[in-house]
């Protein structure tokens, strides 16, 4: 009788294993990424109740617990935990008695990467200041434009930097906004300087009189480009600073990796979840100043690193440098990031060797995301029932022209179905907060979705197309709206309109982004209309880019119109001038390329196009 019920149980567990494995093949991937989830939340939950619950309190208990692990490594310097620590209370001290920054006040940091980058930041956090990170590629009007925008009333630039504010050092002056240089000396009047002040000051953290943070407060602004044209000051809560923080524990990362960054601090990859992911595992950082494809390995090789952060151009960049020894000396087993095209991860892994790849999806403002923890090449991660219950979200059906979505008679939002392409959308709550953008509430509000499925619910629009198959994978389809993705940043198409529309040679133009082969995101494209007299003059155009619009923003391609055609409602139509792209052959008007080397805009013959798309010319 024994045997008979052992014999059934163990034919009852063989079936349900076939059927798990038939029907089911990720199930014990999914569950085991859920279970190590709620063990991450569970640890977060516990730092919490003992007091630990900011970013920044975050970092000062590592400093405690392990204050003579190297933390950041920048070149040839090497800073542990509690060597960062110091430096950031002795410039916390600074900003107090020199500067006058309080609790509350509001500060800009435009700095590339570099150790001080972190310890200024720091430094101001531990005064209760909110830091807001800028682009260091933005001109001087988008540079006003995001200090106004998240109230800024003092900004810090790195030495190298300070020609950035060389035209409109005076204006901030005059509005209020104190700049402070990390030098000894500045040759600027209107700039002071910190780094002069630094040493005598003192090492301990200062006291200050300010409230325990409330988790749903804000804690950074991070700009994003959008819809309105100049970046949009997003604002960071600090419970979505912290969640970051679990992103390379959760990728497989561990205390004893050397993680490589070559990403922006100025961007949320960087800052919250590459810095934020070496602090809470403890691991040592090894920050590049700028990404270099033809350094890369032999970094990986020389700084013993085992983990990199990745966008996918940055992977793309590798796979096309001439082959070294370096490329396969190295130790890194686990690379992890997002945007990486399918075709150039199947041929990273291969030359590169058994280095696992974990592609993720994230946005600046909301914790919505992804992690692919499986070994299937292309999804940005998965959507069974395990993964919605850590993190609501839901794919919408929307009208393929407008990309509103689709609301049935009730007014209720309708779902799409496995295998369609619909809009990602997740509920706002504790864990998903929005707090909006700074000084606009009309996009705040143009980001959440009212009464999607019942009366009286919130939704935060992502504005992403996706599509989930029939194994429960989720792949990245395409971005909505104004903006594209090009060189890893985000394009606004309105701020390069309005650029180009202070030209007095063009009467109307439309900006796009339209794919290349090789290439990730979408190089810029404008259609443009001359007016009446005028021809179009592409040297004077070319050095007006130059001199308004980062590298990463300038159309690449340009085709002169007659007219520019509109919706009923006076907006651009862009779906078939994406659709013909820069081929000669779909393009029936002149068509032009930017030839940087020849400072202009060039006829796009058809033996360009060729070399262009053949990858014999590099955009």
């Amino acid at each position: 009788m024994m045997n008979w019920a052992i014999s059934t149980v163990a034919v009852g567990i063989v079936t349900l294993l076939v059927i798990q494995r038939r029907f089911y093949p990720y199930f014990w991937y999914d569950l085991m990424y859920y279970a190590k989830l709620r063990r991450v939340g569970r640890a977060m939950m516990a730092r919490m109740k003992s007091g630990v619950i900011t970013y920044l309190q975050c970092f000062e208990l590592q400093a405690r617990r392990i204050p003579h692990k190297p933390f950041l490594v920048c070149e040839e310097q090497v800073l542990a935990y509690r060597d960062v620590d110091v430096r950031a209370n002795r410039f916390a001290n600074v900003f107090k008695s020199h500067c006058g920054l309080k609790h509350g006040d509001v500060v800009a940091l435009l700095m590339s990467n570099e150790a001080d980058f972190i310890c200024v930041w720091f430094g101001l956090c531990k005064l209760g200041c909110e830091v807001a990170f800028l682009n260091f590629n933005i001109k001087s009007q988008s540079l006003l434009h995001c200090l106004q925008t998240c109230g800024a009333t003092a900004l810090v630039i790195a030495s190298d930097l300070v020609s950035h504010v060389d035209d409109v050092v005076q204006t901030l002056t005059d509005s209020g906004v104190d700049v402070w240089v990390t030098a000894e000396n500045s040759s600027l009047q209107n700039i002071r300087t910190l780094l002069d002040k630094l040493e005598s000051a003192s090492a301990e953290k200062p006291v200050i009189d300010a409230p325990q943070p409330n988790l749903m407060s804000n804690f950074l602004f991070i700009f994003t480009s959008g819809t309105t044209g100049l970046p949009k000051a997003a604002r960071i809560s600090h419970i979505k600073a912290v969640m970051c923080m679990a992103f390379l524990r959760m990728c497989g990362a561990h205390a004893d990796d050397r993680v490589y960054l070559t990403l922006p601090l100025y961007h949320m990859s960087a800052s919250l979840l590459g810095i934020g992911g070496c602090i809470e595992l403890g691991a040592t950082c090894v920050l590049k100043r700028k990404f270099s494809a033809s350094q890369f390995w032999k970094d990986c090789v020389k700084f013993d690193i085992t983990v990199f952060q990745y966008i996918g151009e940055l992977c793309r960049y590798l796979i096309h440098q001439p082959k070294t020894e370096e490329e396969k000396a190295h130790h890194v087993r686990l690379a992890a990031g997002s945007g990486l095209r399918a075709d150039v991860w199947r041929e990273f892994v291969r030359r590169f060797g058994k280095i696992q790849i974990r592609e993720a999806y994230g946005l600046t403002e909301a914790s919505i995301g992804f992690v692919n923890y499986t070994e299937e090449i292309g999804p940005i991660g998965r959507a069974s029932y395990l993964n919605k219950l850590s993190l609501p979200f839901e794919f919408l059906k929307c009208d393929p022209q407008s990309y509103e979505p689709i609301r049935t008679e009730t007014g209720f939002c309708i779902k799409v179905n496995k295998g369609e392409t619909g809009l990602l959308v997740a509920p706002v709550m504790f864990s998903n907060p929005f707090l909006g953008y700074a000084g606009d509430k009309v996009m705040s509000e143009m980001k959440l979705l009212r009464n999607v499925f019942k009366t009286g619910d919130v939704y935060f629009n992502t504005g992403d197309l996706m599509l989930q198959d029939h194994r429960d994978f989720v792949y990245f389809k395409d971005r909505i709206g104004d903006t594209f993705r090009w060189k890893g940043e985000n394009v606004s198409t309105t701020e390069v309109c309005e650029v180009l529309g202070c030209l007095d040679f063009l009467q109307d133009v439309s900006v796009y982004g339209v794919t290349v082969p090789g290439y990730e995101g979408r190089a810029g494209m404008v259609a443009v209309v001359m007016k009446d007299g005028h021809e179009l003059e592409g040297e004077r155009l070319y050095s007006h880019l130059l001199q308004t619009l980062p590298p990463y923003a300038w159309p690449w391609f340009l085709r002169v119109q007659t007219s520019l055609h509109m919706t009923d409602t006076f907006k651009q139509q862009k779906i078939r001038l994406v659709q013909e792209g820069f081929s000669p052959h779909a393009v029936q008007q002149p068509l032009y390329f930017l030839n940087t080397s020849q400072k202009n805009y060039t006829p796009l013959t058809v033996p360009l196009y060729k070399d262009i798309i053949s990858g014999k010319i590099r955009l």
